[in-house]
Parts: structure tokens; sequence; C-alpha cells
């Protein structure tokens, strides 16, 4: 891979590398480490790491085709979940604790899963990226326990989703639907969540090909959002009445 020719549009405080071309089964590369100008780098050319760190695995780049993503024109919320945020139990908000809900994302187990594929250079690297104020967290409050959440990667117009946590029912769909909600109306234009899943499907999320993600990834990537996504939070409904 080479370093510091990524053709970036904008004054970068990365130290931006190239990825190859992907091959048949959506892998770019495999290397043995990883630190936030890798995956900053990755993101923007439509790569994400993605393998087993407890296991021993080196890092595993990714590209797959296709790609999952949710669009504004064709995003959906169920009627039952916007009367269940209406009148939601639950405290809502933004970058509270990211580091809270990385770590649940890496302990709380999910049906048909024997363990996470986030480790710990994960967690540090992603940390990083938080305080940099590129990855960012939505947290899901029952009196003062943290039972729900989601964390990912904002930049310029697209939100790529990583993962996602709930110990109590509705929690991280309520977040999930809440946060579409404040960030397509700030100007979002897309979430990427890599790969099909039944949650984001819900939601109206549909396989695209690669070179289209591409296409509209290199258009959104560098354009701003029209009002900062923390303050728009805030101001949400089933955010402020419970602030």
């Amino acid at each position: 891979m080479a370093q510091n020719s990524c053709d970036a549009k904008q004054d970068s405080p990365f130290n931006l590398i190239v990825f190859p071309q992907p091959d048949s089964s959506g892998v770019v590369a495999v290397t043995d480490f990883i630190n936030t100008d890798i995956v900053y780098s990755g993101y923007i050319q439509g790569i994400f790491p993605w393998f087993n760190e407890d296991e021993g695995e080196a890092v595993v780049w990714w590209s797959p085709d296709p790609r999952f993503v949710l669009l504004p024109e064709n995003i959906h919320v169920s009627s039952r979940l916007k009367r269940f945020i209406r009148h939601s139990p639950y405290k809502y908000t933004f970058d509270k604790d990211f580091d809270g809900v990385i770590e649940r994302c890496r302990t709380v187990k999910r049906p048909g899963q024997d363990g996470t594929w986030i480790g710990p250079s994960m967690i540090k690297t992603y940390k990083q990226l938080h305080r940099l104020g590129i990855a960012h967290s939505v947290e899901v409050w029952h009196e003062d326990a943290l039972v729900g959440g989601f964390y990912g990667v904002l930049i310029g117009q697209v939100f790529f989703g990583e993962s996602m946590f709930s110990l109590m029912s509705n929690t991280a769909t309520s977040a999930l639907g809440i946060f579409f909600d404040v960030f397509f109306s700030c100007g979002g234009r897309m979430i990427d969540s890599q790969v099909y899943t039944d949650n984001i499907a819900r939601f109206g999320g549909k396989n695209i090909s690669r070179t289209a993600f591409l296409r509209l990834e290199k258009d959104m990537l560098f354009s701003p959002l029209s009002e900062e996504v923390k303050d728009a939070f805030e101001k949400h409904p089933a955010v402020c009445k419970r602030l």
C-alpha cells in the first residue's frame, strides 16, 4: 500500500494510505496493524476492517460487492416504532459515553454468536477516532444504566455504522430510528451498513453495487452537513424532553 498519495479533497490530519483493488471475495488487503491513519484511509476508499483479533487473526480489509446501505429516499420507520419512540421510557444521548458503548458492543453476547470481532486494538483505534471527532456514539439509558446504543464513523454526509448492543427491549432500534431522523434532517445522505442486516433492512436498507457505492461516497464524503448532528440530536422531541 502506498502512503501520502490518496486523492482527498480536503486537508486531513491523517497520513493517508492508498489501498489496492479488492479481490473477487471483497478482500482488499491484510495487515499486521491497525491505527487511525489506515482506518480513516479505508473509509474514504470504501474499505473497512473486519477480523477476529481474539482468535489471533491478522487485520483483514474489506470492500464487499454488493454494499448494504440506507438512503434517505428509502427510509421507512414503522408506525409501531414511531409510537414507541414518542412514549419511550428511555433517555437518549449523543457522544456521552463512547467508551461505554464500544466496550459493551464487545462484551454483550448476541444470539447465534459465540464471540465478537471487536478486539483491544480495534477499541483503542476507535476511541482515538472518537477523540479526533470522527467516531461517534448514541447511548440509551434506563435510569442511570447504559442499556443500549451503537457507534460508527461520520465523514461528511456519510455515517458508517459499526456495531450496536441492546440489553432491554427496543433500545438500540429506537436509538437508530431517532438517529436516522436527525442525520437525514441535517443533510446526511447515506448510512453505510457494510453488509446485510435484518435490523437495517427493516428501515429500508438495500444492496447496491460496489461501483454505485463508491460513486455515491465520493460525492458525499467531503460535503458538509447543514447542522451538527449533536446539536440536532439534542433538539429531537424524543431526546430533549428527557434531558
